[in-house]
């Protein structure tokens, strides 16, 4: 199965990861980047602050992301630069019935 051709990541060939409930990924890595498509729904309930990066895009839906007690809203069509760090640390949440995510991140072991 190629997933990249010319510069061209296929999401549709990818397999859809389920590494929480709620929580459901496609990644395609290369090197230390990986773009990731990530759909959330309300069921989805992070235990734990995730102090990595996060660029990206909200496709579908909307979420919530708290920052330490600031929650933060964003809608379709929102972008989100979240810097690595205990300073930045958050957990997001689905709002709607769904959330989908367009993300680039740098390739780090990471719970979130």
């Amino acid at each position: 199965m190629k997933t990249m051709e010319q510069h061209r990541i296929l999401f549709d060939e990818i397999e859809w990861q389920s590494p929480h409930p709620g929580a459901r990924f496609k990644v395609f890595r290369d090197g230390t980047r990986q773009v990731r498509l990530l759909e959330l729904t309300p069921e989805f309930v992070e235990t734990e602050w995730c102090e990595k990066e996060h660029v990206g895009f909200v496709v579908e839906g909307e979420l919530e992301i708290d920052f330490s007690g600031r929650v933060v809203r964003f809608p379709q069509g929102s972008a989100l630069l979240i810097p690595s760090g205990a300073t930045h640390a958050h957990k997001a949440r689905a709002v709607t019935a769904h959330a989908l995510l367009f993300l680039v991140e740098e390739v780090v072991a990471s719970k979130c």
